[in-house]
């Protein structure tokens, strides 16, 4: 069974009726903030109605578009509209891979942008981590046991001295495990054709399959660049769970967390995989969204 992977076309009036809900919705997905996307969404509709037209162009939109956000904003919008209508278009489902230390904000990320494309299906490889705990004893794969960022607490005193490098040699080895349940997922999720939103620090440039002939994939990394922003997110995240996860533990093992970022930041750029800077939440769920409708519409252009 399959099932509609993105919101509807663009409602301009010819394959769907005009509406300037489902307008500004859409314009969101540029990464337009909803104020102004309504604004703009709010002159199309009376722009119609002035006219006594049933439908609106892109062309038409960028005009009206100019005089609330200007000409190169309003361009830029019409450009990613004309991206959107490619990815809705598409008959292949999306895979988006949102890769990223602890703490990055890709989970936040990861969802928000599933929300604005329509995407329903949304999980992480923790969870997977997690259900393979249930199958899995520590005494036969201990590494899924602990916190990617402990992993190195898994290690066997000679494996350790081997690699001289703890932090990674364990989380690659957790992630290796991870990946068998994650492929998997994506298998699944190709043979039913459901879009996916899939997050998570184990999705490592040039471990994850992105070879799905039947699927569309966006791989990307969010990092944070500063340590004391990284820092922060961890203060916040515990404020909005009520301390539901350990601020202290977070904390001191910053310095393995900011080493495993390293490690993806270097495999990201090794295998042709965008960084996305999360400097500003807002700022990041445009890049992901922005990198969606361009391979989307280069996928579109060679298909």
């Amino acid at each position: 069974m399959s099932e509609r992977r993105y919101s509807i076309p663009l409602p301009f009036g010819d394959d769907v009726p005009f509406s300037k809900g489902l307008l500004a919705r859409a314009l969101v997905v540029t990464g337009l903030d909803p104020e102004r996307a309504y604004l703009i969404a709010r002159r199309a509709d009376s722009d119609l109605a002035e006219r006594g037209a049933l439908s609106l162009d892109l062309d038409r939109l960028s005009e009206l578009a100019a005089t609330v956000i200007g000409d190169e904003e309003a361009a830029r919008t019409v450009r990613r509209l004309r991206r959107l209508d490619a990815l809705q278009r598409l008959d292949e489902p999306l895979f988006l891979l949102v890769g990223g230390a602890t703490g990055t904000g890709k989970s936040t990320i990861a969802t928000e942008v599933a929300h604005r494309l329509g995407i329903t299906r949304v999980t992480s490889t923790d969870f997977v981590r997690q259900t393979m705990r249930a199958f899995f004893a520590e005494e036969f794969m201990p590494s899924i046991h602990y916190s990617s960022f402990e992993t190195r607490l898994a290690l066997t005193r000679a494996e350790e001295e081997e690699s001289g490098d703890a932090a990674i040699l364990g989380f690659l080895d957790q992630t290796r495990n991870v990946l068998v349940g994650v492929n998997a997922a994506l298998e699944r999720a190709a043979t039913e054709r459901w879009s996916t939103v899939l997050e998570g620090v184990h999705l490592v440039p040039g471990m994850v399959s992105t070879d799905y002939p039947c699927a569309f994939v966006v791989q990307c990394v969010i990092a944070i660049e500063d340590e004391s922003v990284h820092r922060s997110h961890f203060w916040v995240r515990d404020f909005a769970t009520e301390g539901l996860r350990p601020l202290e533990k977070y904390l001191d093992q910053l310095p393995q967390i900011r080493e495993i970022q390293d490690y993806l930041i270097e495999r990201a750029r090794r295998h042709d995989v965008p960084v996305i800077v999360n400097d500003s939440l807002d700022l990041a769920i445009a890049d992901v969204l922005d990198l969606v409708l361009k391979r989307a519409d280069q996928f579109a252009a060679v298909g």
